[in-house]
């Protein structure tokens, strides 16, 4: 009987629980974290217990955390970066065997890992609970304390003044957020957030404190956290240099503000919102520079890449990337639009919101509140002769049958849309009530994409994977289909990724080339299945997780990447 089984049984028999319910709740799930998350959601049990039956039947203590303190040299047991990607806190080290607190005794990988970045033999494990194991990371890696040794060279103490969470004198509380230790603060936050190659800064507000987050390489880190009682300030300033309304913390806010940083221009997109504790922040960074100038420079492998080229190179017609959010679209578009961009082109772009501002293109920004919509924007563009159209999303049947039809009339437009595969597109397309004759005549090319993390180039090693691997992650066909390989590259850690073993994204992707086979198809509704298996016998169609292996077999990423990225 498997753990998720025992646990269900236990349930079954300890509690007056919901049978179907419980059936509904095992078979959605894939992962333990999910599983265990909502049967606690659901009150069908909370997560002492369930780490009480994994204790037993895995025979690994369970450790109360709120009763016991935990040293601040075990930091040095164990980077930050790995503490906080698997939740775990190192207990200690006796010669090789490490001893970890985990609320997921489950997760093999994270194992793996950790044995590779502390260079341990074995990893032992304690279970706590999730919480408590979030509250002790909070205090054993950086805090507010750190942040003040990396303000300046001076000698003068970060002591901030209290600041009352329902101060209601709006000058005192300005004033406040514009003395020297906040504004340091600040400008320390977006600096390391420069430094650190963060797409993106959180600030969020709890019960006890303001923590900050960065999203690095598409993994969200905890770094340090702000007294409680410093969060107006905060929060504050980043509302007075991002040009927000201060005295309104009620509703959303957007805003922008600019910085420099290594002789150039960087922009920030803030977007807040009210939770019971506060409004938290999240900072998009912005950076004109990491656009690629034209496709070739995003790290596409060699057929795809081709097939976009020519794709882009018709005369009209639809261009579609999808993908899940954070996966890379709007990046693709403007360097298709950076490779095509010359002055006699009238290319105009409708987007929510602009990211980046492009020289010699005409952007417009989606504002619902005043009725401009995708749709009418897109109606009021087609009165301007463009030339390239980019729609930064499809979100409906309006917006898709306009769209459809200025590709018919001579127009290239490029948009994005949320499926998770290229041939996905066409059965949403259809669903939004567009005809399959019209996608038929205006679709060029379909393409999906996601980003997986590339392997640090100084130390990633070559292994041999296990033969019993091969078929486990169900890459067999993929090994046969070229020579039977065997060998691929994987992550270790050092101090130039910091011990991650991964610096950097790339993008995989799948693309269907139309042709007037596939045309066919989608006029007759053929299956998904039957479309892609044309395109790969005739037109060089390889899936997401293909182009990913083949990454992998170049040495640009691992394999547990791919998966982790294809199987989402």
């Amino acid at each position: 009987m498997t753990v998720k089984e025992k646990i269900l049984q236990y349930i079954l028999k300890k509690k007056n629980a919901n049978k179907d319910r419980l059936e509904e709740i095992s078979k959605e799930t894939t992962s333990y974290n999910e599983f265990k998350r909502q049967l606690v959601e659901s009150n069908f049990i909370d997560e002492e217990e369930i780490l009480l039956i994994l204790s037993k039947e895995l025979k690994i203590p369970f450790l109360d955390l709120k009763k016991y303190k935990v040293p601040m040299n075990n930091r040095d047991l164990l980077p930050q970066e790995a503490a906080f990607k698997y939740r775990v806190i190192p207990l200690c080290r006796m010669g090789d065997v490490l001893t970890l607190v985990t609320a997921n005794p489950l997760d093999v990988i994270a194992n793996d890992d950790i044995k590779i970045i502390t260079s341990s033999e074995k990893i032992d494990l304690v279970l706590s609970r999730e919480e408590d194991i979030s509250k002790v990371l909070g205090t054993l890696y950086k805090t507010v304390d750190d942040i003040t040794k990396s303000l300046d060279e001076q000698e003068e103490s970060f002591d901030i003044e209290e600041v009352g969470e329902n101060k209601e004198d709006l000058e005192s509380l300005i004033s406040e957020s514009k003395r020297p230790p906040i504004v340091r603060a600040l400008d320390l936050i977006v600096y390391n957030a420069l430094k650190k190659r963060a797409s993106d800064i959180h600030v969020e507000p709890y019960e006890d404190k303001l923590l900050v987050k960065y999203r690095i390489d598409g993994v969200l880190i905890e770094d340090f956290s702000f007294p409680k009682r410093n969060q107006a300030a905060v929060i504050a300033r980043l509302k007075i240099i991002s040009n927000l309304d201060i005295t309104d913390s009620r509703l959303p806010q957007d805003g922008r503000f600019k910085v420099k940083f290594e002789n150039r221009e960087i922009d920030f997109r803030v977007s807040s919102l009210p939770t019971n504790f506060g409004e938290k922040f999240v900072l998009r960074v912005l950076d004109k520079e990491s656009l690629s100038i034209g496709l070739k420079k995003l790290g596409f492998s060699a057929r795809p890449l081709e097939l976009f080229e020519q794709s882009i190179r018709a005369p009209f017609g639809i261009i579609l990337v999808t993908g899940p959010t954070g996966s890379g679209k709007s990046t693709t578009l403007y360097s298709i639009i950076n490779q095509i961009n010359t002055p006699e082109k009238n290319i105009i772009t409708i987007e929510e919101p602009v990211e980046y501002h492009v020289e010699g293109i005409t952007q417009i920004q989606v504002n619902s509140e005043i009725g401009l919509t995708f749709a009418s924007g897109l109606r009021s563009v087609l009165r301007q002769s463009p030339d390239i159209i980019m729609v930064g999303e499809i979100r409906d049947g309006e917006t898709s049958d306009i769209a459809i039809k200025a590709s018919l009339t001579g127009e290239i437009i490029l948009s994005t849309l949320h499926t998770n595969s290229a041939v996905g597109a066409i059965t949403r397309l259809r669903d939004m009530g567009t005809e399959s004759f019209l996608l038929a005549s205006s679709l060029v090319a379909l393409t999906a994409q996601r980003l997986v993390r590339t392997l640090c180039p100084r130390c990633r090693e070559k292994y041999t994977i296990e033969e019993h691997l091969i078929d486990t992650l169900g890459i067999r066909e993929f090994c046969k289909a070229h020579g039977g390989i065997k060998e691929f590259y994987r992550a270790k850690g050092c101090s130039n990724c910091n011990q991650t073993g991964y610096k950097g994204r790339v993008a995989i992707l799948e693309i269907i080339s139309i042709d007037e086979h596939i045309k066919e198809m989608i006029i007759e509704e053929r299956p998904e299945a039957e479309i892609v298996e044309y395109a790969k016998k005739h037109r060089g169609f390889n899936t997401l997780q293909e182009d990913g292996l083949i990454k992998c077999m170049e040495g640009t990423t691992s394999i547990e990447e791919v998966i982790r990225v294809t199987s989402e």
